[in-house]
């Protein structure tokens, strides 16, 4: 009995020192909003568009809770054990391989000042639909016009920066908790709303056929690893992002049922972006799948044109753009918050000094990625962009590298029980023998061939 007081007055201490979320729907929240950020909104829809709409949809729902649930799983339990960020968080598990902590926290501080210029670009569209010049931004040069500037797309970045910040120096329960229970409810109505005035547009219905009828003659492995690589990047896994959150979650909140949840908040703004997007472009292009292209072209070319064709287009592209806006801000707020938690961990800094130094860093390496459409577009780097180079980097080389290691650290040297008793603190573990055959087998293969596909599409040297 002194044993379990002495642990549970320590386990109390820790959380107090590093924060904590109040409840389960708390941590459900925010980790699902850094979950749901842009690539749920502008790569789920073109993929499954270009990979047949309903077949798509199915295999990324079946590996959403296999593959998915499996990485997920590991990673929230390896910060909820140890109460420590990624660097930490390896060290104390295994020494042998605390590299792949840094690794992990390199994600973050390379992700983190290029989506918040995308974040800029966000808020700037808004602003434009909101004031009613909806019709200029649908414009075939307003996009490059506006970020090629020098100032302009510095100061909106500037903007959404100070947003962020401002979440994470209140802290996990007064900010990034608060902000998440406000913003994710919110976001899932507008979207609810807006799929269905897009679906219900002249039209629009074959796009919604298009949408979610398989067509099985586009099913292929290629089919797989684009489901598989669009869920990993979705999940927000291997960032160190869900290690942090986990650090963060209370011991008594059930692990495995808080995983699911946060899959089906993920899945649902995925589907629903493309319910919402898919048949919109479907009929505004005339059926041309070509019109859904990836990235931001879709987003900040596309879609204002459509909206502009729409009846209450201002009102829907202003609605858009914030439901955009909401869903940008929960996932740079866990980027952040997950190199602050970084900072502290290794420096033993204070909150506020920590979101201070991240900001100014995100400040300067964000402006110099801005500058790279404007003053600094000679600057190429394997070919790429300041921006397309950075999300190579992170997305397609280091977070299926991270995602391999962990596999290996933990199905091979510290063992799949180490997890499996930290998901049993809360009641029996349901799926635990497949949980096993995942993470050690299946899990790391598939996502060596999720490296070599990323690579070998981003140089060019396979054509899907």
């Amino acid at each position: 009995m002194p044993t379990y007081l002495t642990h549970n007055t320590k386990e109390k201490n820790m959380e107090q020192k590093r924060g904590s979320f109040t409840n389960k729907m708390g941590f459900v929240l925010a980790a699902a909003g850094s979950a749901v950020g842009l690539g749920n909104i502008w790569r789920f829809p073109y993929l499954a568009a270009k990979y047949g709409g309903g077949i798509f949809l199915l295999v990324y729902l079946i590996l959403a809770v296999t593959f998915g649930f499996t990485l997920m799983v590991t990673e929230i339990a390896i910060g909820r054990k140890t109460r420590l960020s990624a660097i930490g968080a390896f060290q104390s598990l295994n020494k042998r391989f605390g590299f792949v902590g840094y690794l992990a926290c390199a994600v973050p501080f390379i992700i983190t000042p290029y989506y918040c210029v995308i974040g800029g670009w966000v808020i700037k569209y808004f602003v434009t639909f909101l004031t009613g010049d909806g019709g200029l931004a649908s414009g075939d040069e307003y996009f490059a016009a506006f970020t090629s500037q020098t100032v302009s797309p510095v100061v909106w970045f500037c903007i959404y920066v100070l947003l962020t910040a401002i979440v994470v120096i209140m802290g996990v329960e007064k900010g990034i908790e608060k902000a998440s229970r406000f913003m994710m409810p919110l976001l899932i109505v507008m979207i609810v709303g807006i799929s269905i005035y897009c679906v219900t547009r002249p039209g629009a219905m074959e796009g919604v056929k298009y949408y979610f009828f398989p067509d099985f003659s586009k099913f292929s492995a290629t089919t797989v690893l684009a489901a598989m690589g669009q869920l990993f990047y979705s999940m927000s896994l291997a960032m160190g992002i869900m290690i942090t959150y986990g650090s963060y979650m209370k011991k008594e909140s059930s692990l495995e049922a808080s995983v699911r949840q946060i899959e089906v908040f993920d899945t649902v703004v995925a589907f629903l972006a493309g319910l919402m997007i898919v048949p919109s472009v479907f009929v505004f292009s005339g059926g041309d799948e070509a019109a859904l292209s990836k990235g931001p072209s879709l987003m900040f070319i596309t879609l204002p044109k459509v909206f502009n064709d729409m009846a209450l287009g201002g009102v829907i592209g202003a609605v858009f753009f914030l439901l955009v806006l909401f869903a940008a801000l929960t996932s740079s707020i866990s980027l952040m918050e997950t190199a602050v938690s970084i900072l502290r961990d290794k420096t033993g800094w204070g909150r506020k000094k920590s979101t201070i130094l991240i900001t100014i860093y995100v400040l300067i390496l964000g402006t110099i990625v801005s500058l790279g459409f404007g003053p600094l577009s000679f600057i190429q780097l394997l070919g790429l962009g300041l921006l397309d180079f950075f999300d190579f980097i992170s997305n397609s080389v280091l977070m299926p590298i991270v995602a391999i290691l962990t596999c290996i650290c933990v199905g091979h040297f510290i063992g799949p029980k180490v997890i499996e008793d930290e998901v049993e603190l809360n009641g029996p573990f349901k799926i635990k023998k497949f949980y096993r055959i995942m993470l050690k087998w299946i899990a790391p293969i598939f996502l060596a061939l999720i490296l070599i596909f990323a690579i070998s599409e981003t140089m060019g040297w396979i054509v899907v």
